[in-house]
């Protein structure tokens, strides 16, 4: 029995390795960079329009981020949208992710990290909010993967704005995320260095569940929980 507990072990150890090494010769040494400033300064924009993991066009998508004294501030803009897809039964942490979304993953500090917030909002203006335990960082197989939820969302000051457009074929969703969160006290964000990744996913009525999945970042995976893709985010 003891000899069958080791390779068990050992055959997990090294397939966490093997993903982790997988992971290594993927990504390149740098990854994106965004400058985000005060928002009564400006706000610091991105766009993406790749699929994920092939690369393929994808519909465009916009973040623009700043912060103030209290909050970060993230405004998601879903362009070329004709499914605006949800399930009207879903409330806040449920998993709105099998439709349509758009996520924000943020992390206070500049190396991959092992934790990190998960931000989502769907077109119904339903939210899941939650801290994500990666050791791994990357989901590998047989690694641990945890969730905390965030079950007072309001309460914390975690809200959500959203606007749909159909005539323009848009929607978009406005959050504002408390910096407290991450340890980082009232008037103190300036000059911190943040890791983000944002990702969108399209499906309709007719394709479910098979979604489409954009990045800004793309992971070279059809899997958005793999932080060494994380690009660099700069508070000035």
């Amino acid at each position: 029995m003891l000899f069958i507990a080791v390779d068990f072990l050992l055959v997990n150890m090294k397939s966490v390795l093997g993903s982790l090494l997988v992971v290594a010769g993927a990504v390149s040494a740098s990854v994106p960079s965004l400058e985000a400033s005060a928002c009564s300064v400006g706000k610091g924009s991105v766009q993406y329009s790749k699929s994920v993991p092939d690369l393929n066009d994808f519909p465009k998508t916009q973040v623009d981020v700043c912060y103030d004294d209290t909050s970060i501030h993230i405004t998601f803009t879903a362009f070329e949208e004709t499914n605006y897809y949800f399930n009207e039964n879903q409330t806040t942490n449920d998993p709105i992710w099998e439709y349509e979304v758009m996520e924000g993953f943020i992390y206070h500090g500049t190396n991959d990290p092992q934790t990190y917030l998960e931000f989502e909002v769907n077109p119904n203006n339903v939210t899941f909010q939650a801290w994500i335990y990666n050791p791994s960082k990357v989901r590998a197989s047989g690694a641990p993967m945890d969730t905390s939820y965030l079950t007072q969302p309001l309460v914390d000051g975690l809200t959500a704005e959203t606007t749909l457009d159909k005539a323009a074929q848009t929607w978009v969703s406005s959050a504002t995320i408390p910096l407290g969160l991450f340890n980082v006290d009232n008037g103190q964000a300036a000059g911190t260095s943040w890791r983000m990744n944002f990702f969108r996913t399209v499906v309709s009525p007719d394709t479910y569940p098979d979604q489409l999945l954009g990045a800004w970042n793309p992971t070279n995976e059809s899997n958005f929980h793999m932080t060494p893709f994380f690009g660099n985010v700069n508070f000035v």
